[in-house]
């Protein structure tokens, strides 16, 4: 067995935080898939203008339509959906032997609408409408207003990854949306066995943005802490999960609802002085997801470390590590709000970097 594996022992699935036509194109999406046991692909706005930035494998496309006089939104989008249908059929198999609950593909409506609720519902309609794969789930930042998009997508049948969460006061407000979103949904005749939904939860940026601030107090207390946060943030998050999605709660959903699971996001480290694979091997549970690079991926093949769960009973040393960081001045509701807004203007660079580009090529 190899680590991958391990962590799907311990309940973890393991998804590859990348998509290019290079990769579907040249078989190794389908390579690794197969030797390095990934069960499911994560997109957003940077890797696709990583990946239509680079080769020629978009060239016929483009050409296409550039012919049909293809606005630079439409053709994002057109090659976008193109890529997303080609990865959610190759891991067909996967979503129908785990029952719907792997061999997802995820997509990203525009990251220019997250605080517009209309736009980002009609996007998320019209994407799920465009693949037409029911293995696709569409990707809706997390940010308050786009949480009505979130129930409203969900009422419609559609299946939603949740991004961009850094807090577990907004993973509370991102559960509550997946409830009623799935009652609704209920009520309105839809199947509610086959709606899936992941909460992703960003690591690696908090550690990221409580590391500099840590450094610059500069006491030994202080830097001591460096590296924890990420940890037991997510371990908070799970803690909660756990208690909104546990057998005393089952009551407050329809029958045959899925338990939205926590997905770990932003898990490649940043800092080179930390073990590549922390945020795998101390984040491995019960109905997790894990998406990472393909870096990270090859890391814990290689490097191993993963000791079943790492989750359960994490709780109450978790809030002592917070509750460490506040006593040395550490204000965590402002680094919540630093990454939220950093978290939505990164993307929306990376989507404007790819229009500029993509009108530049259509010209």
């Amino acid at each position: 067995m190899t680590a991958i594996d391990d962590l799907y022992q311990a309940g973890t699935s393991t998804w590859l935080d990348d998509l290019s036509r290079e990769r579907i194109a040249t078989g190794n999406l389908a390579e690794v898939k197969d030797a390095k046991s990934i069960v499911g692909v994560t997109t957003n706005p940077a890797i696709f203008a990583a990946a239509m930035g680079s080769g020629n494998h978009y060239d016929e496309q483009l050409a296409e339509l550039k012919q049909a006089g293809t606005t630079a939104d439409a053709a994002v989008y057109a090659m976008s959906v193109k890529d997303v249908q080609d990865a959610c059929d190759l891991f067909r198999d996967t979503y129908e032997a785990t029952g719907g609950k792997d061999g997802r593909v995820s997509i990203e409506v525009d990251p220019r609408f997250a605080a517009d609720e209309q736009k980002t519902i009609a996007q998320a309609r019209e994407l799920w409408q465009l693949v037409d794969r029911d293995n696709l789930m569409i990707k809706i930042p997390a940010p308050d207003e786009s949480l009505p998009a979130v129930t409203a997508a969900l009422a419609e049948g559609i299946s939603v990854n949740v991004t961009l969460i850094f807090s577990v006061e907004r993973y509370q407000q991102v559960i509550d949306a997946y409830k009623d979103g799935i009652r609704k949904a209920a009520a309105n005749g839809h199947d509610v066995s086959r709606i899936h939904s992941v909460a992703s939860f960003f690591v690696s940026r908090m550690d990221t943005e409580v590391d500099k601030r840590l450094e610059a107090i500069g006491t030994n207390e202080a830097l001591a802490l460096r590296g924890k946060a990420g940890i037991a943030n997510a371990r908070l998050a799970y803690a909660l999960f756990e208690r909104e999605f546990g057998e005393a709660d089952v009551d407050t959903l329809p029958a045959n609802a899925n338990a939205q699971r926590p997905l770990w996001a932003s898990t490649g480290v940043k800092n080179p002085d930390y073990p590549a694979t922390m945020y795998v091997t101390e984040l491995a549970g019960p109905q997790t997801v894990n998406t990472m690079p393909e870096k990270t991926l090859d890391a814990v093949l290689r490097d191993g470390g993963v000791h079943g769960d790492a989750l359960t009973g994490t709780e109450a040393v978790s809030r002592e590590t917070f509750a460490a960081l506040r006593s040395v001045g550490i204000d965590l509701d402002d680094v919540v709000a630093v990454l939220e807004r950093e978290g939505v203007e990164k993307f929306v660079d990376a989507w404007q970097e790819l229009l500029d580009s993509m009108t530049a090529r259509l010209a």
